[in-house]
């Protein structure tokens, strides 16, 4: 009896810490993908398997919006859990502007900020970010050493991240070359052959940065960690490895793009931008295959989104778009309206996936509004710990988990100064947009029924003048003064 009893003690000790592990956290983060470009939200040219598992295997959020129609401010938002009216960072401003001494970066957030990154590694998280940064140069308050991270590594710029063959990415505070002869982010060929091979290095950095995160995984695969992976594709540049593109039709591209709208020119523009995207699809396979080899993928929480939306046209008419893209023929936006850059929902909204086994249903769709503000609390709810206060956004964690959303739902807000000038309030049904704010002919009060009219094609601001006035009002409440990132909206 007394050898039963210590046995079964023994078992109960050795269970015990096991069965009280935190979930792990990984939150994939895609540049610039825009909703309808991969398989579960619609995409018929560009196969997404991997990202497709996850739909099979967790839920799709049908109705989920991103932090910012561009790079920093959605991360800002992502990271800080505030939205456009009250974070620190609103648009894409170089460290430099402010901060002479930083020759790369973005404007940095402040050592004020509280980030999801440090919360959780006060709660006994290892954190680890692999990617993409955009909140500040290292060695500033925006450093990702200085807001929560135990390790980072990838690019600390975005502009450096036009370039997928860099001279160096950073592992810390740390520059490690992998490009001696790097291969710069823009160029324009007007004439003669456009070859593939003169804009290819020899390190991809995708590759090198996935191979970083695997490690991260492998060393801290007995303790809790968050794994924040904000890959670079699809943005532009193109310049995918050459195995890829050729996985695409031929007949897809019959004139080379030569970079007349910026970035690098390609010979199959077409065929590149689909191959980054199915580049990124095998970087989110492999994650997913390491988590199951480790074991560790019964008791980890996947997200996966986007930025923002797909490259916008510029100009607006023309054979592409930005870069070379070419939204249009992939139906990127899934017909809704705009692209990166507009606060329409082709801006926004972007493909949302959450995978945790045993927690959220398999194979499930979601109708719930929800946006970048709102996956700190909601990982702080996943992870057991208290969530601070003064955050714009709210938990998810109810509704992801099969029960009703939170009601009410609190208003989600963009007050955008770039792109002319934009904001939009978005009450979950209703959203109010107005445009061009910074230019000299500010475009009128619009208002959309999100639920009859996702591609926001009929104006209702005449029609619904109280819930106008209750959008212009939450707008006026939740907009505070931000000298760098100015927008006044008139009250008119």
């Amino acid at each position: 009896m007394h050898a039963l009893t210590c046995s079964l003690l023994t078992c109960l000790l050795m269970a015990g810490p096991e069965a009280e592990k935190k979930p792990n956290l990984v939150f994939i983060l895609a540049d610039d993908l825009g909703y309808g470009e991969v398989g579960a939200f619609g995409q018929k040219k560009i196969p997404t398997p991997n990202i497709d598992r996850l739909a099979r295997q967790g839920m799709k959020l049908t109705r989920h919006g991103s932090g910012a129609p561009v790079c920093a401010p959605s991360r800002c938002v992502l990271l800080t859990g505030k939205h456009l009216g009250h974070a620190e960072i609103r648009g894409n401003r170089q460290a430099s502007l402010s901060f002479p001494q930083f020759s790369e970066g973005q404007h940095p957030i402040s050592g004020q900020a509280l980030t999801l990154a440090t919360v959780l590694r006060q709660g006994g998280y290892t954190t680890g970010g692999f990617g993409k940064w955009g909140l500040g140069p290292v060695g500033s308050s925006g450093d990702p050493a200085r807001q929560g991270f135990d390790r980072f590594f990838g690019y600390n710029c975005q502009a450096v991240a036009h370039s997928y063959f860099p001279r160096s990415l950073w592992d810390n505070d740390r520059q490690v070359v992998i490009n001696p002869q790097p291969v710069p982010g823009h160029k324009r060929q007007p004439e003669g052959e456009v070859r593939l091979e003169d804009y290819q290095g020899e390190i991809y950095a995708p590759d090198r940065i996935l191979r970083e995160a695997l490690g991260f995984l492998d060393a801290n695969r007995s303790k809790p960690f968050f794994l924040y992976l904000p890959f670079i594709e699809p943005h532009v540049a193109m310049h995918p490895p050459r195995a890829w593109v050729e996985r695409f039709p031929a007949e897809w591209d019959s004139t080379p793009y030569r970079g007349e709208r910026g970035y690098l020119p390609h010979p199959r523009p077409r065929a590149a931008y689909a191959a980054m995207i199915s580049h990124l699809d095998d970087q989110v396979g492999q994650v997913l295959d390491r988590l199951d080899t480790l074991g560790l993928a019964s008791n980890t929480l996947v997200v996966f989104s986007s930025d923002n939306g797909p490259t916008h046209p510029q100009p607006a008419t023309g054979p592409s778009s930005v870069g070379g893209a070419d939204p249009a023929f992939f139906n990127s936006t899934a017909n809704l309206r705009g692209h990166k850059g507009s606060v329409y929902e082709g801006g926004v909204r972007v493909p949302t996936l959450v995978r945790l086994p045993g927690k959220v249903p398999a194979g499930s769709t979601n109708l719930m509004p929800g946006y970048f503000a709102d996956w700190f609390p909601t990982l702080c709810e996943v992870a057991g710990l208290k969530v601070p206060g003064g955050l714009d956004g709210q938990s998810l964690w109810r509704g992801l988990t099969g029960g009703p959303a939170i009601e009410p739902r609190k208003p989600m807000v963009y007050v955008f100064p770039e792109y002319g000038g934009q904001v939009a309030v978005n009450l979950g049904r209703y959203k109010l947009v107005r445009t061009g704010l910074k230019t000299k002919n500010p475009g009128p009060w619009e208002l959309y029924d999100l639920e009859n009219d996702p591609s926001e094609a009929s104006n209702i601001a005449t029609r619904e003048p109280v819930i106008l006035a209750k959008a212009q009002a939450v707008l006026a409440q939740q907009n505070s003064a931000n000298p760098l990132f100015p927008v006044v909206v008139p009250r008119d």
